[in-house]
């Protein structure tokens, strides 16, 4: 089991943690993974802060390639639009695109993630 971790949940567990709590126990087992573009995200807001060990433990991380098909990000777009999602960013389409490519699941707190999944098939946990 791989489980990509999105930013809305790693930003909840630099600040406070407060939701995000059972990340700890997914590192603990190793099933927590990123994408490049999910660190191109957080990364420049951590280099700021000087949080080079958190980058650096970012890295350590299983990282899963991105394979854009932009195909698919035009079907996604085009579901979302068809069934009211709107304002749905091309970075979380990839992020969408990556999951469904790799059989992950996506743990994250962006509540147009449960609609999407609503019309699109893929595993999401929600904090």
């Amino acid at each position: 089991m791989k489980i990509l971790i999105d930013s809305s949940v790693w930003i909840d567990y630099f600040r406070s943690g407060e939701k995000s709590a059972k990340l700890d126990q997914l590192i603990d087992q190793n099933l927590v993974y990123t994408n490049d573009l999910i660190l191109a995200e957080l990364i420049p807001f951590l280099k700021v802060k000087k949080q080079y060990a958190v980058i650096k433990l970012l890295h350590i991380l299983g990282i899963i390639p991105l394979e854009i098909k932009w195909h698919n990000i035009i079907k996604f777009q085009t579901i979302c639009l068809q069934n009211g999602i709107n304002n749905v960013g091309i970075p979380d389409l990839i992020v969408l695109d990556n999951v469904i490519q790799n059989n992950l699941i996506l743990f994250t707190f962006d509540k147009h993630f449960n609609l999407i999944n609503k019309h699109i098939n893929f595993k999401i946990i929600n904090g």
